[in-house]
């Protein structure tokens, strides 16, 4: 693995069984590997891709073309069947904000207690809750229970807290449609702020706009396959157009 290379794979393979016939042992349970039985699905297909520190790559594809395992892959919450998988570094995901959160604890406290779950120390997470506040624009209600906040607020507020971590590689699944127009013009500028410190950046999403806003790479994944891999995001969205039609009609 060359030193400015964040994530490598080479010929990936990973499939899901069709039916689970017995049940899952403790040591699979506690290793997150899933076992095939029976009939399988491939769910990824002789992948094989190289990211670079730095870089913010945006992944397309239909629903089921394989994006968001790809994350789960990264995250090492997938092993694959077949190949390797080799990442430099820290790795978060965010597949849904505010994950961990307590409902009856206020939005301060949900900031500890999420600081910690990302392995944060309690002083550190501590000397980051005023900057984490004002990002995410909740000054007014921090200190009310998390269960009187709406879906978007608490996105905001696990967002602001992902923002403040050290990650050397970010996965993002669908998260940037959150806030209004300010909030979200913060992200962006505080991921490209992040990206300038090497951190590496990998987002799934439909939000084409987004990948031409913030992304320097686009790939496309159909049913598993790498499709589509280009620095020109604008060629790289037209020919994801192009593919998807061309799938349509046939």
């Amino acid at each position: 693995m060359k030193t400015n290379t964040a994530i490598e794979l080479k010929e990936v393979f990973l499939s899901y069984p069709k039916e689970r016939n017995t049940s899952p042992s403790i040591k699979n349970i506690f290793s997150l590997k899933r076992r095939i039985h029976n009939e399988h699905q491939s769910t990824l297909s002789n992948l094989s891709l190289t990211i670079e520190k730095g870089e913010i790559v945006g992944v397309l594809g239909h629903n089921g073309a394989g994006k968001s395992t790809l994350l789960r892959l990264l995250s090492r919450i997938y092993f694959p069947d077949k190949g390797e998988v080799h990442l430099k570094g820290s790795v978060t995901l965010l597949a849904a904000l505010g994950t961990g959160f307590q409902k009856d604890l206020s939005g301060r406290d949900n900031i500890v207690l999420s600081g910690a779950l990302h392995g944060i120390e309690i002083e550190k997470i501590k000397s980051l809750i005023p900057s984490i506040i004002l990002f995410s624009g909740l000054e007014k209600v921090i200190d009310k229970p998390l269960r009187t906040y709406s879906s978007g607020m608490r996105a905001r507020l696990g967002f602001s807290v992902i923002a403040h971590l050290d990650a050397d590689i970010l996965l993002f699944d669908e998260v940037f449609a959150v806030g209004d127009s300010s909030f979200r013009s913060r992200s962006k500028k505080r991921i490209l702020e992040m990206v300038e410190g090497d951190t590496t950046v990998v987002i799934v999403t439909h939000n084409e706009q987004l990948i031409r806003d913030l992304c320097t790479r686009v790939i496309c994944l159909d049913d598993g396959e790498l499709m589509i891999d280009t620095k020109d995001t604008e060629e790289g969205i037209r020919q994801y157009h192009r593919s998807s039609n061309q799938k349509d009609e046939s």
